[in-house]
């Protein structure tokens, strides 16, 4: 199992960001993750820069890290030209270290252009047919389209990157996970749910595509004292207690903090690994390696306490999780 480091966007500006992806790479973390959001889940996490600005600086102040985006939506608060033109901008800039992940969104984000919020079945058409333009437009020359929800006139990618960019797609179920198997070359997930893991192979065995990255997330409230990390966890990280069929769909963070108002410490304590041990990070870690997961990305509660968990995942954490699930 590789670990990465998640470059949270919703709790850290971008001048921030950038410094923490760089300090991530000497830490040892072998790949960044970094959202793609408009707004934060809660007012209490603070920030929401623009993600592909971010993600420009980062590729420059970083040298041997993979990078990826976790994950952007292709289809309403942007047309999947941009984000095809987006994706081979950062691969360009990276040389050759970026994955584009994508996914169906969320009411979060993506309702802010005025467009409503479709039932998931129309998400999931939306995406496929996204997903369908930004692999054509990756190809090479030029791009036309005329489909249910999108149209391209003439598109073409004029700094195409002789490397390939990778997708990855988001899943959640098997709906999600029958149609994107074969459409991309990663599985996204933030559960360790091992049916998925082995629905994602089998699938792409039955076409003969082959084995493939499979992506989950694991957020920790590091921390010296275990109380202050637990009261930082539930204040900046209970909108998680949800699940994501509910976070979907929630509009913006006054609906957030509404629907996780009685969440407890200790609900989100029993969920995160709260405190200074790096056993028990390795025990959350756990289910993901034994469900399959081929990477597994951190994020650190709480935008500035970033530091001092960067140190600890360089002198303990990331060679105890080596050792025992490396």
């Amino acid at each position: 199992m590789r670990f990465g480091y998640t470059l949270l966007t919703e709790q850290a500006g971008p001048r921030r960001l950038v410094a923490d992806a760089a300090r991530a790479e000497r830490a040892g973390f072998e790949f960044e993750v970094m959202s793609d959001h408009f707004s934060p889940w809660l007012d209490e996490q603070g920030h929401s820069p623009q993600a592909w600005s971010v993600l420009g600086a980062v590729a420059e102040v970083t040298g041997d890290v993979d990078l990826m985006s976790f994950v952007t939506c292709p289809t309403m608060r942007y047309h999947p030209t941009v984000v095809a033109q987006h994706a081979a901008t950062v691969q360009e800039l990276s040389g050759g270290r970026f994955l584009l992940g994508l996914g169906a969104g969320e009411n979060l984000n993506e309702h802010v252009v005025g467009r409503g919020w479709p039932p998931v079945n129309v998400r999931h058409d939306m995406l496929g047919e996204a997903l369908q333009i930004i692999n054509d437009l990756f190809d090479g020359g030029y791009t036309n389209h005329d489909g249910e929800h999108f149209r391209v006139d003439s598109a073409k990618l004029w700094d195409l990157p002789q490397q390939r960019v990778p997708i990855g797609v988001a899943v959640s179920g098997d709906q999600s996970v029958d149609r994107f198997a074969a459409a991309s070359e990663a599985m996204i997930a933030v559960e360790p749910a091992g049916g998925l893991c082995r629905r994602w192979d089998d699938m792409r065995g039955r076409l003969g595509l082959g084995s493939s990255r499979k992506v989950g997330q694991l957020p920790v409230s590091w921390g010296r004292d275990t109380d202050e990390a637990a009261r930082r966890a539930r204040e900046q990280f209970r909108w998680f207690a949800g699940g994501w069929k509910v976070n979907a769909e929630l509009p913006g963070t006054q609906a957030f903090a509404a629907a996780t108002q009685y969440v407890r410490e200790e609900d989100v304590a029993a969920a995160i690994p709260c405190g200074g041990s790096a056993q028990a990070v390795v025990d959350a870690a756990r289910p993901f390696r034994e469900a399959g997961f081929t990477d597994l990305a951190l994020v650190q509660v709480g935008g500035d306490h970033q530091e001092e968990f960067l140190e600890a995942a360089e002198s303990e954490l990331l060679p105890e999780l080596r050792k025992q699930l490396g």
